[in-house]
Parts: structure tokens; C-alpha cells; sequence
């Protein structure tokens, strides 16, 4: 299976699958949001999804296919940052399968137990996910383990539902602004926008710590980094995937860098404004709007909140850090932007 596009039979098959595990998750646009930004932002909640992320509409449809396909039990074994970890194990264990998840050194202390208690038996190894993986992969063949792709066309097609959802319920929307880790979420959102005809501009989002997808789409080729150090866990990719790669180029999109301080004050605005809790991945988003303030002027705009998981203690020190200086007029008189009264 290598087509990456997505019909209409398909995405609706896989959104049953979905659906029968978890309902659509919401959209919102939020007033204030909306006003510190200064024009009509929307906001994806995935974090609002049973794994607390995007992921594990993928690992539903991926787990899913492989039952129907082979009457056979399965052992799964995947390399993350937790997220993808945490699909892996609950759509595993929904299924009656088992699974092994390979993390590395460091990582994040709620998203190790959280997938302990989805049923995974949790193994530490290396400085990063690219370490972590090639650990991961060598283990599935001296084992004989199925090894959990991180990006395959199933988990696109699977996380391209909560694109659908967008495109269904926000009409007219100029962009969408979605992070990239290895890319099946910026690829789903891609395969949904061209599923249904429009013209809405996605941009993918990057940590300037973990700039590899950046560098290989500016320099046309594949560009790997040494390390990708950033608060956003999921954005810490050190090797694109080349087929990923290859469809962020074809679709004409482009991709927005976004510094720590950046990352860790769009944390603090999703808490501020909405009261949603955003792990880095998901708060880049945001720190690309604000980024490009003048660029999404008088436009309606969607960030993709791809997920909530984050440290208890790395979500206080970043609470209890100054609020960066985005200014904020008083309100003074009420204006209607889209279907929301903001106060400017």
C-alpha cells in the first residue's frame, strides 16, 4: 500500500472505525484567542481525544486493518516520544494485542506511565527517537516482532479525519497551520484539503531546535540534523521521512520555524485564553500564528492542537515563567468576527 491520497469510500470507512472508538473531537474559536492574534483563529482539539493526541486515530485504523487482514494475534513494538507510543499500545490493547514501546533516555515521566497503563511494556534506549527507533527496529527482527511504522499511508489516511472534521465544520478557511514531527500529520491534513477541493494554504510548523523538514524542503533535498534538543517533543525529528517530504513539496506548502520561547509562551497563551492544556508539538501551532501576525491579518485561520500531554513539572516552570509581551488593548467595543463577539 503506497498511495498516500484519500477517496471519499476511504475516509469515511476509516472515520467509522474511529467513531466506534471515540467521537469527533471539537473545534473552537475562542474570543480571546482570537483577539491577541487580531483575526479569526480556530482552534483543532485533539488534545481532547482519549490518548489526550491526534495519534491515535492512526493507530486505530493501522491495528484495525492488520486484525481484518490476517487471523492471527500480534505483537507490536514502535519507537516514540510518547504520543505514537500511546496509540500503539491503546489501539493494541483495544484489539487484544500486545506491545513494546521503545523510549528515549529522558522521556517524558507522564507519557511512559501512561502507556504502562494502556497495556505496553515500556524499554528505555538512546539520547533520541532516532536512536530509540533503530533500537526498536532491531529488536522486531531478531524477535520477530511487527514493528509499528511511525508513517505508513494507513496512518495518514487514519489522522486525516480530524483535517475532515476541520474543513467540514469551518467554512472558507484561508489556512491551517499544523506541526510536523515525521509528518503523517501534516500529510493527513494535506490528503483532506485535496479530497475535498479547496484552496485553504496549509503550513507546517517546525521547532527551530528540530529544523530537519525545514532545511530539506528550502534545499529540495533530504536533510538530516544532529540533534533536535526543543521542549516540543513531537516536533524532535532528526531524519525526515522521504515520502512526507516529498508531499509537503508537491502541495506547495511551507513551513514556519518557532523558538523555544516562542513554543513556551504560546504553552502559557492556550492556558491563559482558552484554559486547554497544549503540550510543545501542539502550542507551536499557535507560535506560528502569533509569529505571523501581519501575514494572517483579516484571514480565518485553524491551528491544529495536536495534543496535551505534557510534564506536570515542565508545565509549571513554564506557567510560572513571565508572559511574554504580546500586547493586548483594553477592550473598548464589541466586534463580530466570524460567529464570535471579541472585545478590541
Amino acid at each position: 500500500m503506497e498511495d498516500f491520497a484519500v477517496t471519499q469510500d476511504q475516509m469515511e470507512n476509516v472515520a467509522r472505525t474511529i467513531y466506534n472508538f471515540m467521537p469527533p473531537t471539537p473545534q473552537y474559536n475562542w474570543p480571546l484567542l482570537s483577539q491577541r492574534v487580531g483575526t479569526e483563529v480556530w482552534v483543532k482539539h485533539e488534545n481532547h481525544t482519549p490518548t489526550g493526541a491526534f495519534k491515535i486515530r492512526g493507530g486505530l485504523v493501522y491495528v484495525d486493518y492488520l486484525s481484518g487482514q490476517r487471523n492471527r494475534s500480534f505483537e507490536f513494538i514502535a519507537a516514540t516520544r510518547g504520543n505514537h507510543g500511546q496509540s500503539v499500545a491503546t489501539a493494541a490493547s483495544h484489539k487484544g494485542f500486545s506491545s513494546k514501546i521503545v523510549v528515549p533516555e529522558g522521556n517524558s515521566k507522564e507519557k511512559n506511565r501512561s502507556m504502562v497503563a494502556q497495556g505496553a511494556e515500556v524499554l528505555t534506549y538512546g539520547k533520541d527517537f532516532q536512536e530509540a527507533f533503530e533500537y526498536a527496529t532491531e529488536l522486531s527482527k531478531s524477535h520477530n516482532i511487527h514493528m509499528f511504522p511511525s508513517f505508513h499511508p494507513l496512518l495518514v489516511r487514519g489522522v486525516a479525519t480530524y483535517a475532515w472534521e476541520v474543513f467540514k465544520e469551518i467554512s472558507d478557511l484561508d489556512a491551517v497551520y499544523v506541526p510536523i514531527g515525521l509528518g503523517s500529520g501534516v500529510c493527513g491534513v494535506i490528503a483532506a484539503r485535496d479530497l475535498l477541493g479547496l484552496k485553504t494554504e496549509i503550513i507546517g510548523v517546525v521547532a527551530e531546535n528540530a529544523p530537519a523538514y525545514s532545511l530539506s524542503l528550502k534545499s529540495g533535498r533530504l536533510i538530516s540534523t544532529n540533534s533536535a534538543d526543543t521542549i516540543a517533543d513531537g516536533l524532535a525529528c532528526r531524519v525526515p521521512n522521504d515520502t512526507a517530504l516529498d508531499i509537503i513539496k508537491k502541495s506547495e506548502s511551507r513551513i514556519v520555524e518557532v523558538s523555544e520561547n516562542q513554543i513556551r509562551s504560546a504553552i502559557r497563551c492556550f492556558f491563559t485564553d482558552t484554559h486547554n492544556v497544549a503540550e510543545g508539538a501542539g502550542a507551536a501551532t499557535l507560535a506560528a500564528v502569533l509569529k505571523e501576525k501581519q501575514k494572517v491579518e483579516s484571514k480565518r485561520v485553524a491551528v491544529i492542537l495536536t495534543g496535551g500531554n505534557i510534564d506536570n513539572s515542565v508545565y509549571q516552570d513554564v506557567l510560572n515563567e513571565k508572559l511574554s509581551l504580546i500586547h493586548i488593548s483594553e477592550p473598548t467595543r464589541p466586534e463580530r468576527i466570524g460567529d464570535a463577539l471579541v472585545w478590541v
